[in-house]
Parts: C-alpha cells; sequence; structure tokens
C-alpha cells in the first residue's frame, strides 16, 4: 500500500509539472469555447440549443491533449520497466496513473466547465449542474484515456494514434453528459443521464486496468 501511494504521489507531482499541468488543456478548453460563438455569429438564440453538447465536445478534446505523456515518457527512460517488475500490480499502475490524469487535468477542466457552458449560452442556474456532470465525465475520460496512451506507447505519432483511438470511446460520456444538462434545461431530471455517464465511468474503472496493463506488457515484450 505504502508504494501504491508513492507511486500516486510520483504521478501527480508529474502530471502537475510536466507539459504546464492543467494550464494547457484549461486554455484550449476555453478558447474552443470563444472560438465557436464567433464561427457561429455569436447569436445566443441559436447557440443555447447546442450549447451543452459543444462545451462536452470541448471538455473531451481538451482531455486528450495531454494523453501521450501518461506512459510514454516512463517507457523512454526506463522507469516504466523498474514499475512494472515493482511491487505494485501494473493494473494497480494503470488506474494510479490515471486517477493523477484526472485530478491534474480532469478536475480543473470540471471547475472551468461551468463558466464556459455559461459563455456558450447555458443558463447560470445549470452551472453546478455542469460542474458536476463534467467532473464525472472527465474522470471517464482519464480511465479511457490511459487504454489509448497504453495501446499507442511506443508507436509513432503516438499521439494520433491516441485520438484515433479514444475518440469513439468518449462518445458515450459525451452523449450522457449533454443529455443531461438538456434535459435540465428543459426542466427535466437530470439525474436517469447523470446514472448512464457514472455507469460509464464504473465499467471503464473495471475494464481500462486490465486491458491497459496488456497493453503494456505487449509493448514492452
Amino acid at each position: 500500500m505504502r508504494a501504491l501511494i508513492h507511486l500516486w504521489r510520483r504521478e501527480v507531482a508529474m502530471a502537475w509539472s510536466g507539459g504546464g499541468g492543467p494550464l494547457l488543456a484549461c486554455g484550449f478548453f476555453l478558447c474552443l469555447t470563444v472560438l465557436v460563438p464567433l464561427a457561429a455569429g455569436g447569436d445566443p438564440a441559436g447557440l443555447k440549443p447546442v450549447a451543452g453538447g459543444i462545451a462536452w465536445l470541448a471538455l473531451a478534446l481538451s482531455s486528450i491533449l495531454s494523453l501521450e505523456r501518461l506512459f510514454e515518457r516512463d517507457h523512454e527512460d526506463g522507469a516504466l520497466d523498474l514499475i512494472t517488475l515493482g511491487p505494485v500490480p501494473l493494473e494497480l499502475v494503470v488506474l494510479a496513473k490515471a486517477k493523477a490524469q484526472w485530478l491534474a487535468v480532469g478536475v480543473p477542466l470540471a471547475i472551468t466547465a461551468p463558466l464556459a457552458a455559461i459563455t456558450l449560452g447555458l443558463p447560470p442556474g445549470l452551472a453546478p449542474l455542469v460542474g458536476l456532470s463534467a467532473l464525472i465525465g472527465s474522470l471517464g475520460f482519464a480511465l479511457t484515456g490511459a487504454l489509448g496512451a497504453a495501446l499507442a506507447l511506443g508507436a509513432r505519432r503516438g499521439g494520433l494514434l491516441i485520438a484515433v483511438v479514444v475518440l469513439p470511446l468518449f462518445i458515450p460520456p459525451v452523449v450522457f453528459g449533454a443529455g443531461a444538462l438538456e434535459r435540465a434545461a428543459n426542466g427535466l431530471d437530470p439525474a436517469p443521464a447523470l446514472a448512464f455517464l457514472a455507469a460509464y465511468v464504473l465499467f471503464a474503472t473495471v475494464v481500462t486496468p486490465f486491458a491497459a496493463a496488456a497493453a503494456i506488457r505487449n509493448a514492452q515484450g
């Protein structure tokens, strides 16, 4: 347990310090939410029906930016080989890295999401729901993204490969998250959509560690 906690602290420190930490992802997120209204003409009435979907799409794209270095830098300097031979099972290593990625990137994005959604035209009263759904969804993005990063380990142009792998897997949380916001904006209960979003995260929590660990072992072999 002590080794796992030490590993998790290391991953959190590396996620915050490497590549600007959450600043790059949050800056990209805000830039997207500013550019879309400019491209659409800036009509609030036209943006309001699709504001939730645009915010979630921007959240998904922003979550991809730092995934390439999740395993690649440890693979390049040999640290991943030492971690694999250590006392912590590789499946728990994957889970620790995904949770560190969520804490360093996903949580700041979730804090930024209400501001971005309101900028796109969502009512300010939905800000808590935006933040809650983004917090849950960003955890799913981090878990699924860890799988994509493991599959792209050692590949040339790994960042592009990660995007190709994870973007289709990001569709369910985007649909459920945007659906929760749309239901709330129309006066309906967003709980069913949030339940589906939470179920996706639980499924990813169970599947991702084993699938990503197998991909890492294959890359090391």
